[in-house]
């Protein structure tokens, strides 16, 4: 059975594992979300199931998803992803999901948007070296040789140069569940996930696992 959730990132920490073992470990404040929408293959031409997490005012929810709110009958939410899940037909409308969906060894996918770094050089944007560093060099962090001269005369596709870093989609694979807190709603994930403190981020059941 295929498992997803919505989660805001707390920040970093480590465990010991009972062998003495410490572990750095990510603490994801996982729901409750609440299902607003159960589509199905007849009315939409796909299964899926959307979920809405964080409470959001009135006053800064429009229209339009006021009436979907109030058709679902549930509160108003600050975000809302769509899970394509298996079973479905098995969620209802208004249904909570929780940290508990997850257990302690369980493999996930982990996707966020990654910390936005601005414009940034060829040297931190892509692991690139420095030129020499002697008086004599006026090439210290600059992006090197652009190609040849009058052949091709063009700089080719796909040249690493500086440019706008970070702040994309980015997923991290086949992480561990290392913790379960049920009562606050916390899963304790082994490793780092995208995104900075308190982004948003969804946890699905790895593909690979």
């Amino acid at each position: 059975m295929k498992k997803a959730i919505i989660a805001k990132k707390v920040g970093m920490t480590q465990i010991f594992e009972e062998s003495g073992e410490l572990v750095p470990v990510t603490v994801l404040e996982a729901g409750p979300c609440v299902v607003t929408q159960v589509k199905t293959l007849e009315n939409d031409g796909y299964k899926s199931v959307q979920v809405g997490f964080g409470e959001r005012k009135e006053k800064h929810t429009n229209k339009p998803m006021k009436g979907h709110f109030d058709k679902a009958g549930v509160s108003f939410k600050k975000h809302i992803k769509e899970f394509r899940l298996d079973n479905a037909e098995e969620f209802e409308v208004g249904n909570e999901i929780k940290a508990d969906t997850f257990e302690i060894g369980d493999k996930v996918d982990v996707s966020g948007v990654s910390k936005g770094k601005g414009f940034q050089g060829s040297i931190k944007r892509h692991n690139q070296s420095r030129g020499p560093m002697g008086h004599g060099s006026k090439s210290h962090r600059v992006s090197g040789s652009m190609g040849g001269a009058s052949s091709p005369s063009r700089v080719f596709k796909g040249k690493k140069l500086p440019g706008h870093m970070g702040s994309e989609n980015v997923t991290v694979q086949n992480l561990e569940v290392v913790r379960v807190d049920v009562e606050n709603n916390l899963l304790l994930i082994k490793g780092a996930v995208p995104g900075p403190k308190k982004s948003i981020v969804t946890i699905v059941n790895s593909v690979k696992a």
